[in-house]
């Protein structure tokens, strides 16, 4: 059996290295030359994504995977900020929390290499749709004859192709949230900062949609797995990789269009305006210029029945193809390398003759389509939470709001000293 997937990011390498390990017969194709070449925040990995990774990919890579992880467990709780830095409470204790965070490059180079030469670089699909024959086929927009295959799944983002042909229209929109994100040496940051930030991930909310989450990643020092001759992380000591958030305007597009260090001081700009304290922009202000980078947030339909609204066939896709996802729950990578586990699976089917390939899809997109509704149900309630501020009662309400949970924090915290 022949397959090609469209699209080389983690879905996609996840697919493609579940197929060749398992001997399927299959072709990557990405538009980029080099893996490595690749943004966004850390990647967050639950308990079921990395045991979905684990049919996916040889047992070595996985230890290196790990090796390279930093331990949601031995990070401290996270916290909730006001835009002043004024502690408003805490998350759940993560201290039998199995979840890593890993670097979405360190992700990427280690998938990439499972699946080897049959990663095809700097190939862009230009169209897809079944050859005269019924098979389906991709045509490449360097004019490279077309690729024929028994199954063509669509792992290619937000502006899926594939996906498109199949939906007839996009399948996600704008979720309203404009966001930008970099880079930050823990050991760069002053050390109250150090201090009030900690080992930890936060979030902080202020009026008018302005957020600012700030994860932590360390994959030396709290390392999932202790073996630094298995090492491959590109972060190689604490830093914090932090997303700033605004909702989107002409003001806020407008920073799209910017770069490095102008990026970074039209950001700095825009939440003194909004009477950020300088402390809690401090992050931002000593990150690396090269890595502050803006992007939209798209979300798909968070109701499962409107997700992958085709029949099933012999085309499929996955992922932020499917159900994209905004990273405020820090589950769409997850998902999309449990969507490539579930596709193997029911593939294993078609190749034991228990069931034909369109059977195989139409089970494995039931069980995507419920999958997808639940990390976008999830990483939705934090984009309306934002959202809701932007509103003259909303930016009211957090004004008001946060002085008195900050007050309410510090009196517990004292009471519990006492005690």
């Amino acid at each position: 059996m022949r397959v090609v997937v469209v699209g080389g990011g983690i879905g996609g390498l996840a697919l493609g290295a579940g197929l060749r390990r398992r001997g399927f017969e299959v072709a990557v194709f990405d538009r980029d030359t080099d893996v490595a070449a690749t943004g966004g925040y850390h990647i967050t990995l639950d308990e079921r994504a990395q045991s979905a990774l684990r049919e996916l990919v040889s047992p070595g890579t996985m230890q290196r995977l790990l090796a390279s992880a930093s331990a949601l467990r031995l990070r401290d709780r996270d916290a909730f900020w006001d835009r002043r830095g004024r502690l408003l409470g805490h998350g759940p204790d993560l201290g039998g929390d199995s979840g890593i965070d890993v670097d979405r490059i360190t992700l990427r180079t280690l998938l990439a290499e499972e699946v080897g030469d049959d990663l095809h670089l700097g190939r862009t699909v230009s169209d897809v749709g079944h050859g005269d024959d019924g098979a389906p086929r991709v045509r490449f927009a360097d004019g490279v004859a077309p690729v024929s295959a028994d199954l063509v799944v669509g792992a290619d983002g937000t502006r899926s192709l594939v996906a498109q042909h199949l939906a007839g229209g996009r399948t996600n929109s704008p979720a309203g949230i404009v966001g930008f994100s970099g880079r930050t040496l823990r050991t760069d940051l002053s050390p109250g900062e150090q201090q009030r930030l900690g080992p930890r991930s936060g979030l902080a909310i202020g009026p008018r949609g302005a957020a600012l989450y700030v994860g932590f990643l360390d994959p030396v020092g709290n390392a999932a797995l202790d073996a630094p001759e298995l090492r491959t992380s590109v972060t190689t000591g604490p830093t914090y990789i932090w997303g700033a958030m605004f909702p989107e305007s002409d003001a806020t597009d407008s920073l799209r269009a910017l770069r490095d260090g102008e990026l970074q001081a039209a950001l700095l700009g825009r939440f003194r305006q909004q009477g950020w304290a300088e402390r809690t922009l401090e992050v931002i202000a000593r990150a690396d210029p090269h890595s502050v980078a803006a992007y939209r947030f798209h979300a798909a339909s968070t109701r499962a029945h409107e997700l992958a609204p085709w029949p099933a066939g012999r085309i499929t896709a996955l992922g932020d193809a499917v159900h994209a996802t905004p990273p405020t729950a820090g589950m769409g990578a997850g998902a999309a390398i449990r969507d490539a586990a579930d596709l193997l699976q029911h593939l294993g089917r078609v190749t034991a003759g228990d069931a034909t390939t369109a059977e195989a899809v139409n089970r494995f997109e039931a069980g995507m389509r419920r999958r997808g509704s639940e990390v976008l149900t999830l990483a939705m309630r934090t984009v309306r939470l934002i959202l809701a501020t932007d509103t003259a009662l909303g930016a009211a309400a957090t004004s008001v709001a946060t002085p008195i949970l900050a007050a309410a924090t510090r009196l517990r915290h004292r009471r519990s000293m006492v005690a």
